[in-house]
């Protein structure tokens, strides 16, 4: 079974590396390889630490806490397996869990705008700190704060109290 998102290659945005010199005559050479996002960010343990800089700021949130088992150790992981996954790296979470359904997935939690602001503030908020303490080029960020923003509008399935 081919993981998600593989055949359609999804989180998979090309990072070209460029090196400085040439061996022969110090001339500039512009060298590309193609490399998932996965392996531009440093592989697993970058996301093993966006998704405990995101656990960390959801465990004090007051409207997500509640949405979350008491222990977190299952949520975080199949958190870090799914980005993993969907930006490139081995295909674990399918092997697993099977397909994400992510909507499926969290169709009994209510999840309105204040949800779905509270998540992707803590997730914006997770990345930047990753993404400075790790020296991750300001593209890739903008890359996957896109892909958040969007994953947190398809969760949304309530309205918000008027």
């Amino acid at each position: 079974m081919q993981p998600y998102g593989a055949s359609r290659g999804l989180g998979r945005g090309v990072v070209t590396r460029r090196a400085a010199r040439s061996p022969s005559a110090g001339s500039v050479v512009v060298v590309e390889d193609d490399l998932s996002v996965h392996d531009a960010v440093g592989g697993e343990a970058f996301f093993v630490d966006l998704v405990d800089a995101f656990y960390r700021r959801v465990s004090g949130d007051v409207l997500l806490r509640p949405l979350y088992p008491d222990d977190l150790t299952a949520p975080r992981r199949h958190m870090t397996l799914f980005l993993q996954q969907y930006w490139g790296g081995p295909g674990t979470y399918s092997e697993q869990r099977g397909h994400p359904r992510l909507r499926q997935r969290h169709l009994p939690f209510v999840i309105s705008e204040p949800e779905r602001d509270a998540w992707f503030a803590h997730m914006a908020a997770a990345l930047d700190e990753v993404v400075v303490a790790r020296g991750i080029d300001p593209a890739i960020e903008a890359q996957m704060l896109d892909y958040f923003a969007q994953a947190a509008d398809f969760m949304v399935n309530a309205r918000s109290p008027q």
